[in-house]
């Protein structure tokens, strides 16, 4: 399962009315540290599917929604589980980084 595109119209109902917890990259198109974590972000995508839903928020074509949850800089990761914001990093981190966030949140498995 691919990584989701979330604007600032589909973001409610993407992530905060989701079934299950939401990992939410708030990107830009000219963010390096973005665009390394982009194929770490699709390779978790696919390994989690079904247990985790990755969206993708470019804060250039949605600026209001990173506005209203508070985004200083990008990327931005932030969990959500049953609408709520659960859990935030900030900056680029390597796969076994995000996947160890994701396991102390309590949406996976440690692996």
């Amino acid at each position: 399962m691919a990584t989701l595109k979330v604007t600032d119209d589909s973001f409610e109902a993407e992530v905060l009315k989701a079934d299950g917890p939401v990992l939410v990259d708030f990107w830009a198109e000219w963010c390096g540290p973005c665009k390394q974590i982009g194929p770490a972000l699709e390779q978790i995508s696919d390994e989690l599917a079904g247990k985790v839903k990755i969206a993708k928020v470019d804060i250039d074509d949605s600026p209001m929604t990173p506005s209203r949850m508070g985004v200083r800089g990008v990327p931005t990761l932030m969990l959500f589980k049953g609408g709520e914001l659960i859990s935030m990093k900030a900056g680029a981190m390597p796969k076994g980084k995000i996947l160890e966030w994701l396991a102390e949140a309590g949406v996976t498995q440690a692996a």
